[in-house]
């Protein structure tokens, strides 16, 4: 991974490497290698996200596709 310093704004490129890290998930690998996981919380940690990765594509094809908007739901009338 490569950051360039321009105009010896060493602040500018620091967040750039950091947002780079964030998107790459190093920070996230480095946490989860932090502490022994059990294989057990491993097969639930990815079920979980799998499932909210799911529901997120889920969410992106209805509103593509002009469904639902869910930035507001509907109003019930009774």
């Amino acid at each position: 991974m490569q950051v360039s310093v321009r105009d010896n704004n060493v602040d500018q490129a620091l967040r750039a490497l950091k947002k780079k890290l964030q998107r790459e998930g190093v920070f996230r690998e480095m946490k989860l290698r932090n502490h022994y996981e059990k294989p057990s919380e491993k097969r639930a940690r990815q079920k979980a996200e799998a499932i909210r990765r799911a529901r997120k594509l889920a969410r992106k094809r209805i509103q593509h596709e002009g469904g639902l908007d869910t930035a507001a739901p509907a109003k019930r009338k009774y």
